[in-house]
């Protein structure tokens, strides 16, 4: 992937106690345009929810309600029931390598029911957008991308699904947005490069007119931060890098 960054440019500032990825893509210049700690691994949370949609698509099941609610409003119990049927932790390495991704991996060995355990990077974010655009078939491409751009103000757990590209970017976008360990309060102490314990917020999508910028930003928060503070946090974040 060539890269091109916007010259005079300078990285944002990422919050302390923050550990952040991001990378904007231009599809008509195929270059690079923003990019920070691009290769780093987080837990996806709702992002492999892209995954699991188009596995699903691929081996031949119907753009249902049920999949359809689970990228439109992120619902988890359809994610769940997926997940499942298309065999766990086997749909992300059919899908890693399927689209090329190099960072991503299913979740532990001993939590192969959380999907949202999956690890991936900014960078393999990017080439999930490009597959679904430039190689999958039209019919789930349009399937995918058509509920993306359909987001819901708030997914079926209530969260807000409006910070990050929602909020810092104009219209045309399509967002798949992932949260996770803002409930009750995280513990303290970090496990691994998951950062299981410390919540995690990201928003990732495509923006501008014919989809022509991927973008992703990946954060793992401090822990105790609340949803509103990282939300506010990462639309800032997404703000500083938009392309448009």
């Amino acid at each position: 992937m060539e890269r091109s960054p916007d010259p005079g440019s300078e990285a944002p500032v990422v919050p302390p106690g923050v550990r952040a990825g991001y990378a904007v893509f231009d599809r008509v210049t195929g270059k690079t345009v923003r990019e920070h700690r691009a290769r780093e691994v987080f837990r996806s949370a709702s992002v492999v929810k892209i995954l699991i949609a188009l596995d699903h698509l691929e081996r031949g099941g119907e753009p249902d309600p049920r999949l359809r609610a689970m990228l439109r409003s992120s619902d988890d119990a359809a994610a769940s029931a997926l997940w499942r049927r298309g065999g766990r932790g086997e749909i992300v390495e059919r899908m890693a390598g399927r689209m090329g991704l190099v960072d991503t991996r299913p979740p532990p060995a001993d939590k192969p029911e959380f999907w949202g355990y999956t690890a991936l990077s900014a960078a393999d974010v990017v080439v999930m957008y490009r597959y679904l655009l430039e190689e999958a078939r039209p019919g789930h491409r349009d399937v995918v991308v058509g509920e993306l751009r359909r987001a819901t103000r708030r997914g079926t757990d209530h969260y807000d699904q409006y910070f990050g590209i929602p909020r810092a970017v104009p219209r045309p976008w399509a967002v798949k947005q992932g949260w996770s360990g803002f409930e009750g309060g995280a513990a303290s102490e970090e496990f691994g490069e998951l950062g299981l314990g410390r919540p995690v917020l990201h928003t990732t999508g495509l923006v501008g007119p014919g989809e022509r910028y991927v973008m992703a930003v990946l954060t793992l928060q401090a822990a105790g931060t609340s949803f509103p503070t990282a939300a506010a946090r990462v639309t800032e974040l997404t703000r500083r890098l938009r392309p448009l």
